[in-house]
């Protein structure tokens, strides 16, 4: 499932490309029609992301949700428009591109308090200059949760994923078994600090890099990594693979039904 700096590209580039000019708005699928045609020919006032949630605002009580989830994509191509190509849920189109979205686990039309609904019910983003840590840090500081479920619950933080989740707490030496209720202030702070700075990384160039800079291949001579994922990382999709800082193999688990990373002599519980 892309995680949180994937939907931030998105929205600056929805932004760029589409944001106060007319959109044309279709559903060529058929599923999302009555929706489209009440925002079809509207000016796009903004696109912004809130988590792992995209937003098209195109008016008072006219807004598009869309959730990528696991098979949700979007394609953006120059005019002229092409006929579509399988399932299009929806389709934009602007004055210089066109975009079309397939396979989304949501796209439908909010009101102004359905937003606000979804705003209330999901974490702090640390992509956002409006997010308030100290929402995330009272329901961390008071749950016997693993830190490693936590941070992967969007109700708790949004916009964190697998990798960013596995990756944070590596750099940090937290064990993702910790409870919520044994993680310091000191510890939560370098933790939010640390995401502002990796998915913010990550929005600039496009994919997750988090090895430090004495860490990378160039630095330490080690072949670099190949994976589809693509990017540095410490544990993420390193099962058995020596730490790149203690040479401990990378163990993995399943917890909340996905999988966790994680080095045991640099994250000792």
């Amino acid at each position: 499932m892309p995680e949180g700096h994937t939907l931030h590209r998105l929205a600056d580039l929805h932004q760029l490309r589409y944001a106060g000019n007319p959109v044309g708005v279709s559903s060529p699928q058929g599923r999302f029609t009555a929706s489209a045609a009440l925002v079809d020919g509207r000016v796009l006032e903004r696109a912004e992301a809130l988590g792992k949630h995209l937003l098209h605002v195109y008016g008072p009580d006219l807004v598009v949700h869309v959730h990528l989830g696991l098979y949700g994509r979007f394609s953006d191509d120059e005019l002229p428009v092409t006929p579509p190509v399988g399932l299009v849920r929806m389709r934009m189109v602007g004055p210089t591109h066109f975009a079309d979205l397939r396979g989304p686990t949501a796209c439908e039309l909010l009101t102004d308090a359905e937003v606000d609904a979804l705003r209330a019910r999901i974490g702090p983003d640390p992509l956002r200059a409006d997010a308030d840590p100290e929402l995330a840090w009272a329901r961390v500081s008071r749950s016997r949760a693993p830190i490693g479920v936590l941070l992967m619950d969007q109700s708790v933080i949004s916009g964190v994923g697998n990798v960013y989740r596995a990756e944070v707490l590596f750099r940090q030496g937290l064990h993702p078994l910790v409870q919520g209720v044994r993680i310091t202030r000191e510890q939560w702070d370098a933790i939010w600090a640390d995401l502002v700075v990796l998915m913010e990384d990550g929005v600039r160039v496009g994919r997750i890099d988090t090895v430090r800079p004495e860490d990378l291949p160039e630095a330490t001579g080690r072949p670099p990594r190949e994976d589809r994922h693509g990017g540095e990382v410490y544990v993420y999709r390193r099962t058995g693979q020596p730490c790149l800082l203690c040479g401990t193999p990378v163990l993995t688990r399943e917890l909340a039904s996905r999988n966790l990373y994680w080095c045991p002599v640099c994250q000792a519980e």
